[in-house]
């Protein structure tokens, strides 16, 4: 059973432009427009949480001197929230120590005005990139958490010590079941997981954040390359 690829649910990413100056605003809405880019611009850090849901796909260009609330707390507050919109700093009065406390909070880039727009561009670029690839791993998540949901108690406790790396016999003993009952048990989770090996359900295992079990040394190669569909063979 495969599941079927990623569709593209999401709608077109959106450019959140948050600052005070309506000359920036306006300009940044022209440059971003004309690339095709779909823009939304605020002038305080409120009207932007009045109007943003985190499942609006893009990310977010922000000043960090803003009237009441500013830039920095902002991102503070969404990391509080665990709103993981990629944020571009932009700022005329920035300095090194600014910049590095941005950076380490998780701002994809830290832009000193004026800014050179390719640079902004491949910053915003490389942003809503970051956003598509982290809301794709989230969406695969979920699919495979559904999965794993499918699954019976028993069943849930012989794919722990599967990924464990315990052959069949091993755990017919600790389950008392039969080396058949446990092939069984086995092909019904392969099947339930739409996967068709034990790197398979390793994977699976790894890509729900759920399971601990996987040792650090297995008699095989999981899947490499970062999420991908479940038909993992």
């Amino acid at each position: 059973m495969n599941m079927p690829a990623l569709q593209e649910n999401f709608p077109e990413p959106t450019v959140f432009v948050v600052d005070d100056d309506d000359a920036v605003r306006h300009a940044l809405s022209i440059l971003l427009e004309s690339m095709g880019i779909h823009v939304a611009t605020f002038d305080s850090v409120q009207t932007f949480l009045d109007a943003y849901q985190p499942d609006m796909p893009g990310c977010l260009v922000l000043d960090v001197r803003l009237p009441r609330f500013s830039g920095l707390e902002l991102q503070e507050h969404l990391s509080r929230q665990q709103v993981n919109i990629p944020i571009i700093f932009v700022s005329g009065h920035g300095n090194v120590s600014m910049a590095v406390r941005t950076m380490k909070a998780g701002a994809v880039d830290f832009l000193e005005k004026p800014f050179d727009d390719q640079m902004l561009l491949d910053s915003i670029q490389r942003a809503i990139e970051l956003d598509r690839q982290s809301r794709e791993d989230s969406e695969w998540r979920s699919q495979v958490r559904e999965r794993l949901a499918n699954l019976s108690p028993r069943e849930e406790e012989v794919l722990r010590l599967l990924i464990r790396g315990n052959p069949n016999k091993v755990i017919a003993h600790e389950m008392s079941l039969s080396t058949k009952t446990v092939e069984t048990h086995r092909a019904h989770i392969m099947r339930k997981l739409g996967v068709n090996s034990m790197a398979g359900l390793v994977w699976i295992a790894l890509a729900s954040g759920q399971y601990h079990e996987v040792p650090d040394q297995l008699p095989f190669n999981t899947p490499a390359g970062g999420l991908q569909p479940l038909s993992v063979r």
